[in-house]
């Protein structure tokens, strides 16, 4: 009888938990939408084309109830070359972000990869630019704390350019 009863509770509390919730994506349109609209209006700068800038820029950014981003500010960038385009391509997005009911606003995470694809030719002068921006590179990167608060880490947006624009 004992078994009987601690079975039935065991599977009452297994029928009763849930594990990780399934949330909504917060783009209007979902996961593939959100990397489009980024790969669509994320316009590479000539400076990042000529310094063959590589590397990763992590943004916090706040949408409010209606989805219209309010504050951005950068976390991370692995030079300021890098942040430009990524702003301008977030103030495309309002009014595209999706928040729960019932909550004023919402933090987001945003990481940003730059890299470019490899050119036929393995020229030295690519060679030598990448090495250059590598040692020159200035980095912008928080020296105290950062609270994120209830932030939502937002998947990778890849950005692959091609030298030859």
């Amino acid at each position: 009888m004992k078994k009987l009863l601690f079975s039935a509770i065991v599977t009452l509390i297994a029928v009763n938990c849930m594990g990780q919730a399934k949330l909504a994506f917060p783009f209007q349109g979902g996961k593939d939408v959100m990397n489009r609209f980024f790969k669509d209006n994320l316009t590479v700068s000539p400076d990042i084309i000529n310094r063959r800038a590589t590397g990763m820029v992590l943004f916090k950014f706040t949408a409010d109830d209606k989805g219209k981003i309010t504050k951005i500010i950068v976390y991370y960038a692995d030079d300021a070359v890098l942040v430009p385009p990524v702003i301008a391509a977030l103030k495309k997005s309002n009014h595209k972000w999706i928040i729960a009911d019932g909550i004023a606003f919402t933090d987001f995470i945003l990481p940003v990869s730059y890299s470019f694809y490899q050119p036929d030719t393995d020229t030295l002068a690519v060679k030598r630019a990448v090495y250059d921006f590598n040692q020159n590179h200035k980095p912008i990167f928080s020296t105290d704390q950062i609270p994120l608060d209830m932030a939502t880490l937002l998947p990778t947006v890849m950005v692959n350019y091609s030298l030859a624009q």
